[in-house]
């Protein structure tokens, strides 16, 4: 009986994690070995989840890639085939019908990696499977669609019989790491015609899982699966060990059970005790109660257009926003008078950089928050991935919204100095794109009605510009509404920008900065990653410049720049050196 037949009256007890039982047995390195090194163990894994009653096992073949392996895609073939061989041995010891499912896991290394050279990855993957006979794919452990969606499509179209499941690996509150929903992600592949299961594995234990799940609505025509992790795991002596619970793990299936999941079992720290258990005390026969699963309410977008800062001239007029840079010490004097100072000079906002370059200073939010509070001016902190981990983001924003803040740039962020970086270490939960997922998700679920703004950064240095557009359309679909940019110089510039800009319909916020000497514009073009201060432009400065003459200098190159773009940008991102905003006056003079 195919799988499509079995489901429609049944559950399919799936089985339990196949890395951490593995290991749990006496196994080494990469649990993916085995196949080719050890079929045996392999075959005996298998064998005991399926006594246990598990109806649908998971070939061994999670990180069977040529990146997680090292290696090329004839010893990658090599490994499925053995993967595939040990899992069908293992079937053929009982009488009851044994569903393999092919185990795809997400590539290690999607952030760095062509979208085609992921395509033809994912595609030669499940092309090897399919010779081999599989005819259940499952993706597991993915944070979005993204990279497997078009390879799933043709997959089908030419395979229309095969069974395809996409699973996501969500954290306790609902999010993946790229900062997309569950519902976000079930409403996205509602829409997928060719995914025939959706559901959640990994990531999570079964109480926060239940949590997540009560609470969606699921696609009507999809089978919906849950896999949770046994728990979450504890340090001991350096190693993960994930601590038995299974009366608890039970008790939470049931609950999940209950809400129409239709494909149930375990992932880490699971292992055959628990799928016994789970065998002993469920009903697996599907009623007409169990299948309705319970959710909220859908959505109403908010019907206002332009909001925030970006709604604060008219059209056609040029927004204009000051860069002030929060103090590295505890002296926020200087920073207050030029806010001060910027108060009457027709700023639309003020924005904080958070910790450029990977050095410390006052925290970008709060530094906002206080401008505005004792200026009265709007503000727009810089929010960046590199040094928190997804819940201190989420509390920081939860934060920043209660106190007013409603405008964001979000940026990945600047790495930490080489020579600091044995004792500091980066985060990057998120990348800019996965962070702007996020806080789309904020805006429809927490703060509707008050949505946040937010926008990116601009590169229009990238080596190769039409990656940096393809990444703009990225944050778009995000949410971003608007981009900034580094400060431009050069006429060759401001043609790249131009380019950009006829490719890609969103506002875009020019950066300027006035020069204010010889020293300031050489440091600038040899210190400043992503900065060009050509040197036509750097001669146009002398050593022994007064200070009026070098600012002078610098503010005619910005008027410059400025009527070179007026016909094109929306805006203008002002960075004023040492805090020097007298200059801005003088900068936007007609």
């Amino acid at each position: 009986m195919q799988i499509r037949e079995y489901l429609k009256k049944n559950k399919i007890l799936c089985d339990g994690a196949f890395g951490t039982y593995y290991a749990a047995k006496g196994g080494s390195g990469l649990p993916e070995l085995a196949n080719i090194q050890n079929p045996d163990m392999v075959q005996n894994i298998h064998e005991e989840y399926m006594q246990a009653g598990a109806r649908l096992i998971r070939t061994n073949t999670f990180a069977t890639n040529t990146i997680a392996l090292s290696c090329d895609r004839e010893a990658v073939a090599k490994n499925i085939k053995a993967a595939c061989q040990a899992a069908r041995r293992a079937s053929q010891k009982t009488e009851d019908t044994i569903y393999i499912a092919g185990d795809i896991g997400p590539l290690p290394e999607l952030r760095t990696m062509e979208a085609e050279d992921i395509y033809e990855e994912y595609r030669f993957l499940c092309d090897t499977f399919i010779a081999e006979g599989v005819s259940l794919l499952l993706f597991e452990t993915f944070a979005n669609i993204e990279g497997i969606e078009q390879v799933i499509c043709d997959v089908k179209e030419k395979n229309p019989e095969v069974f395809i499941a996409v699973q996501f690996c969500l954290n306790q509150h609902g999010y993946t790491e790229t900062g997309l929903s569950a519902k976000r992600l079930l409403e996205t592949v509602s829409k997928i015609k060719e995914i025939e299961a959706v559901g959640f594995n990994c990531g999570v234990g079964p109480g926060h899982l239940y949590r997540i799940m009560q609470h969606l609505e699921f696609p009507k025509d999809k089978y919906i699966s849950a896999l949770p992790n046994a728990s979450y795991p504890k340090n001991i002596q350096d190693r993960l060990v994930f601590m038995e619970n299974m009366d608890y793990f039970l008790q939470k299936m049931q609950d999940i059970s209950k809400l129409g999941i239709a494909l149930l079992g375990g992932c880490c720290g699971t292992n055959p005790h628990y799928i016994e258990k789970l065998k002993q005390n469920m009903a697996l026969v599907k009623t007409d109660k169990e299948n309705v699963p319970m959710h909220y309410d859908k959505e109403v977008c908010s019907q206002e257009a332009a909001h925030g800062f970006l709604s604060r001239k008219p059209a056609g007029e040029k927004l204009i926003a000051v860069e002030l840079a929060p103090p590295p010490n505890a002296d926020f004097e200087k920073i207050m008078d030029s806010a001060n100072i910027l108060k009457n000079c027709n700023v639309d906002i003020l924005t904080f950089p958070d910790s450029p370059s990977g050095r410390t200073r006052a925290d970008s939010i709060l530094m906002a928050v206080k401008v505005a509070n004792e200026v009265k001016m709007e503000v727009m902190p810089h929010i960046c991935c590199r040094d928190k981990n997804a819940i201190a983001i989420r509390s920081q924003l939860l934060g920043a919204h209660i106190n007013g803040i409603k405008n964001l740039l979000i940026i990945t962020g600047d790495p930490v100095p080489m020579t600091a970086r044995q004792d500091i270490k980066s985060v990057f939960n998120y990348e800019a794109v996965g962070m702007m997922n996020m806080v789309r998700e904020m805006n429809k679920e927490q703060f509707m009605g008050n949505e946040m703004v937010y926008g990116g950064a601009l590169n229009y240095n990238r080596v190769n510009l039409e990656v940096e557009i393809e990444r703009m359309r990225k944050k778009i679909a995000a949410g971003a509404e608007f981009f900034m940019t580094q400060p431009l110089f050069s006429e060759k510039d401001v043609a790249i920008l131009r380019y950009v800009k006829s490719q890609v319909d969103t506002k875009i916020i020019c950066g300027v900065m006035p020069l204010i000497s010889l020293k300031n514009a050489t440091f600038m073009k040899n210190e400043m990653t992503g900065i060009n201060v050509p040197e036509d432009m750097l001669a146009r400065y002398r050593a022994d410049m007064t200070r009026e003459e070098g600012e002078a200098v610098g503010v005619s190159i910005v008027r410059e720049v400025m009527k070179m773009t007026e016909d094109f940008v929306d805006g203008y991102y002002f960075s004023i050196p040492f805090n020097r905003v007298y200059l801005l006056e003088d900068m936007l003079a007609k």
